[in-house]
């Protein structure tokens, strides 16, 4: 230990808080809370613990520490579950990829609400369920939801009272049109409540209330209102039929099981609403060998339900926790009342616990399965294209590169790399195309493109370029297209001085075209080789086409009012808004244009001067 570690550790206090140890590089590697700080942070030091091979190899790392004494221990969870997300340390337990799990978020707040998919839960009135694993289920719920409630899908911030002329939603029964004045608050409001039940999984609870609407509707001769309430009311029921009865109870539950193979710990997670199973999802957690059951469910617990949006009553868990009354404390102070963790120790209450926790292992040996099976063949796939284009080393790091332009504007080229098969994400580049203006020129674009990534790496292997963003280069490099825009490349790649293999892939026929070979190369269709480069082909053209896509929404929101000096954003807002289009600003004297808020004489006399001009 270094004098100022000892010295840090010999003035800790003996109060409740949240310490953070740092390795050489000044980054966090580990954040713990304790109710004392002193005993609990001093006893990582003290070879006579017989810690785990985990904790001394993180004691081995750490140069520096500091702490942030807190009020209580519930405060220091809350501080402590906020920094390990912040900083993501090497030696926490933590959920995989968290950042990017979606939600379903209900706009309460807004007059007339609506449904999105987002990824980030903010602190905006709003009501969120999830989060959620899968993506695509959750796309497929709202899809269900749009489906049977008419709710709106727009963007417009929508008033009482307000009469816009309704979009096609209105007429094909998708939307109630409340831009149009055609539905009350009221009305809109309780039809957000029966979805808000149903992503919480009553959907019993709207049935009664349904069909009594569809018998007033019947009875009063609205006929084809009683048919769409007919149709909520079968779907509803398709989705009760299908969840299954868990307990005698109608009480809400999460039900947790885990299992681990090696780094990899899978927490399942059962939702149990009025004594129903209405969805299940699985967790992967990152954590050391010899981390145990307790850590890792108490890692969970503290990651999962900081972002959960709806919290149950009981949860009911493998196994006790040691710090099973301050997470109760603080899951009772997110929902707002007494939530219990539970051990259960027989009954139907342990079945259930006992189902969860197998299909937990079931998941997690599916997805090592999975995981396996890409191993062999992105081994398979490197090792038969070293074979096929007769390479003498194998191909670690592979770049592909494509070009997308439209009708010759805003031309652009992307590289994509995969490092040992897998994309690297963080080594992708893309690049606005310079040297050409006249039309679309794949070829010369290519040149270009070739021209500047190597001729950059080759500045920076020399030391003359500080920067390290094209300095390794790769053992293969895939062009996107035929004998055209290889012999393009090659072309550059030979004015730089370069000894890289170049292949070419034409899309029409999966044909490989190789430097020195008059015929191209075909693979057979079941080829892994042949899989790897239309994957990292396919993946080029998506990154290009998106990038050239980002520059055309660019384009087109551009406006004559952006080269005005003195008008930015926000005045510009203004002045559409009060005028509706930019013609009627060309038409407006400068007394009109200064009656605009945060339009002054002189920006008037401004604009004025810019349109005539231009």
């Amino acid at each position: 230990m270094t004098p100022e570690l000892k010295a840090k550790l010999a003035a800790l206090p003996s109060k409740p808080g949240v310490y953070l140890m740092r390795g050489a590089g000044q980054e966090v590697i580990y954040v713990g809370k304790a109710v004392n700080l002193r005993n609990r942070v001093r006893s990582y030091f003290q070879q006579s613990r017989g810690h785990s091979a985990k904790v001394q190899a993180m004691v081995e790392r750490v140069v520096d520490l500091e702490y942030i004494v807190t009020d209580s221990e519930v405060e220091a969870l809350i501080l402590e579950n906020n920094l390990i997300k912040e900083h993501e340390p090497w030696y926490n337990v933590r959920l995989k990829d968290d950042k990017t799990y979606p939600f379903i978020k209900v706009t309460v707040k807004e007059p007339f609400p609506r449904i999105l998919v987002v990824r980030k839960r903010l602190k905006d009135g709003s009501r969120y369920f999830g989060p959620y694993t899968n993506a695509m289920a959750v796309r497929e719920t709202v899809k269900f939801l749009r489906k049977i409630f008419p709710v709106r899908t727009c963007r417009k911030d929508i008033v009482p009272g307000q009469q816009d002329r309704p979009c096609l939603n209105y007429h094909i029964g998708r939307c109630l049109a409340p831009c149009a004045s055609l539905v009350d608050q009221e009305t809109y409001r309780e039809m957000i409540s029966e979805v808000c039940l149903v992503l919480e999984g009553r959907h019993e609870q709207i049935l009664p209330d349904l069909q009594g609407k569809m018998k007033a509707a019947a009875a009063a001769l609205e006929y084809e209102r009683a048919a769409r309430i007919r149709d909520q009311l079968q779907a509803l029921q398709s989705i009760i039929a299908r969840q299954k009865v868990v307990a005698q109870h109608r009480e809400d539950q999460d039900v947790l099981g885990y299992t681990r193979v090696g780094d990899i710990a899978c927490v399942q997670v059962f939702f149990v609403r009025s004594g129903k199973l209405i969805g299940r999802d699985h967790f992967l957690l990152q954590c050391s060998s010899d981390e145990n059951g307790e850590e890792i469910l108490t890692a969970f617990l503290k990651q999962f339900y900081s972002e959960s949006a709806v919290i149950p009553r009981e949860i009911l868990l493998p196994q006790p926790l040691s710090e099973g009354a301050v997470l109760e404390t603080w899951l009772g102070q997110l929902r707002g009342g007494r939530v219990h963790l539970r051990h259960p120790q027989r009954g139907e209450k342990r079945r259930l616990v006992e189902m969860v926790t197998e299909n937990a292992s079931l998941v997690l040996q599916e997805i090592r399965s999975r995981e396996e099976r890409k191993e062999r063949e992105i081994a398979m796939g490197l090792e038969e294209l070293q074979e096929a284009l007769q390479l003498p080393h194998p191909v670690r790091r592979m770049e592909a590169y494509d070009i997308s332009n439209t009708q010759g504007s805003e031309i652009v080229a992307s590289m994509v790399v995969l490092v040992d098969g897998k994309p690297a994400n963080d080594e992708y580049r893309r690049f606005k195309i310079r040297t050409v203006e006249d039309g679309p020129n794949d070829y010369d674009a290519m040149k270009e493109v070739i021209r500047r990534r190597f001729a950059r790496g080759l500045k920076e292997q020399s030391g003359e370029d500080e920067g390290t963003k094209f300095k390794e280069f790769p053992d293969l490099v895939l062009i996107d297209g035929g004998k055209g825009q290889l012999n393009a490349a090659l072309e550059s790649r030979d004015s730089l001085g370069i000894k890289i293999p170049f292949i070419g892939l034409a899309k029409r026929y999966e044909e490989i075209f190789m430097e020195g070979f008059a015929e191209p190369l075909i693979l057979p269709r079941e080829s892994q080789g042949l899989y790897m480069v239309q994957r990292i082909r396919d993946e080029a053209h998506r990154f290009a086409i998106t990038y050239h896509r980002q520059l055309r929404g660019k384009a087109s929101r551009a406006s004559v009012l952006d080269d005005i000096p003195g008008v930015g954003p926000k005045r510009k807002k203004a002045l559409m808004k009060h005028f509706g289009t930019v013609k009627a600003i060309r038409a407006a004297s400068v007394a009109e244009l200064s009656e605009v808020e945060g339009i002054s004489q002189g920006v008037a006399q401004e604009i004025v001067q810019h349109l005539k001009k231009d």
